[in-house]
């Protein structure tokens, strides 16, 4: 009964705003995007609403038909036969209609900031950190998704100690904020003369791209430094104070921007980084106030587990929040695989808060 309230909400609201969209009231532009973008996200929602009570509806005219000790002996055996296949569809409809009702992340819709340091492991730690990124530009590219390097330390090796990349696309964050945690690496190094095969890790953080309406910086809270940029080695990349580091002081975070001769744009692409971080930080604040379970949730960037092992010699990729294996190493770090195992853990994901509703 709970669920058929539910329902008959859902439903009512999504005629509600069909009549308001249509109706003769002029709506300001603010009204409409607001009321339009409403009434988009519940029509996939009210569509599952209608093909599971009419489903529903059939099977129960359906069992009144086979039960019917009047009825033709033919008409009972076919409705027999089609009652069953019905209530075979029946868990499936209902299934897909749960997790259309399940609550949404806000942040969901949010393009993401990605961010990919080099770990325990020296060299061959900022070496995994390069494989890491290229994995991540390579499925934004496969999947449609602008791929935007905000700034980038590199090691005189090919190596990366620290990238942060900006990934704008639909379902960019819902997506990628699964790949939050340390991930490590099993191989020979290139360097490693007894082929030994050595450990190291790389932790990755994905953020939601907070908008100035998400996250409100004052002025009067922000310490702007000014210096001159420089490349591996002390190398003078040019010789103006181009380069900004942005101190929040509340909180004390720190953002450096360095990549562009340009103070302004250097600027502008910290204080992109910093609202992610401030808004990333408000939302675990609150997910911590809600319950310790949500704290756990996977994706909320908490770095402190080790979340995915990449074996070299044995082609291997495990994911040991879904204890996933695929033996497709090379198709992971290329981007193709990818999504088999976020697919999973997606999955796992929308079980488990089903589970904390049913």
């Amino acid at each position: 009964m709970i669920l058929d309230r539910r329902l008959d909400q859902v439903s009512k609201r999504h005629q509600e705003l069909g009549e308001v969209l249509a109706g003769t009231r002029m709506l300001s532009g603010e009204e409409m995007a607001k009321y339009s973008k409403e009434y988009a996200d519940l029509t996939p929602l009210v569509r599952a609403i209608e093909d599971y009570r009419k489903a529903s509806a059939e099977a129960r005219e359906l069992e009144a038909l086979a039960e019917d000790a009047l009825s033709d002996v033919e008409m009972r055996k076919l409705a027999e036969v089609e009652l069953r296949e019905l209530s075979a569809r029946l868990p499936a409809l209902e299934h897909t209609l749960k997790l259309l009702l399940l609550p949404k992340d806000a942040a969901d819709e949010k393009n993401a900031i990605l961010e990919v340091r080099a770990g325990t492991g020296g060299e061959e730690a900022a070496l995994f950190a390069a494989s890491l990124l290229r994995m991540y530009q390579r499925y934004a590219e496969g999947r449609g998704w602008r791929f935007e390097l905000l700034s980038m330390s590199e090691t005189g090796l090919g190596g990366v100690k620290e990238a942060i990349a900006n990934i704008g696309g639909k379902g960019a964050f819902a997506r990628l904020k699964f790949e939050s945690g340390v991930h490590r690496v099993q191989r020979v190094p290139v360097t490693e003369a007894g082929g030994r095969i050595h450990t190291s890790a790389a932790t990755v953080a994905v953020l939601p791209e907070a908008e100035e309406v998400d996250v409100k910086i004052e002025d009067k809270d922000l310490r702007i430094d000014v210096f001159r940029s420089s490349g591996p080695g002390g190398q003078s990349v040019n010789t103006t104070d181009s380069a900004v580091r942005i101190t929040h002081l509340p909180t004390g975070l720190v953002v450096s921007q360095q990549d562009e001769k340009s103070q302004h744009k250097n600027k502008a692409k910290a204080l992109k980084v910093l609202r992610a971080r401030l808004y990333e930080r408000e939302r675990q604040m609150l997910d911590a106030a809600r319950s310790a379970q949500r704290r756990e949730q996977v994706g909320s960037g908490d770095r402190s587990e080790r979340i995915r092992t990449y074996n070299y010699p044995q082609n291997r990729v495990t994911d040991h929040r879904i204890n996933l294996t695929l033996y497709q190493l090379d198709a992971v770090l290329g981007g193709d695989a990818l999504d088999e195992l976020i697919d999973g853990l997606v999955t796992d994901d929308q079980t488990r808060r089903l589970s904390e509703v049913e």
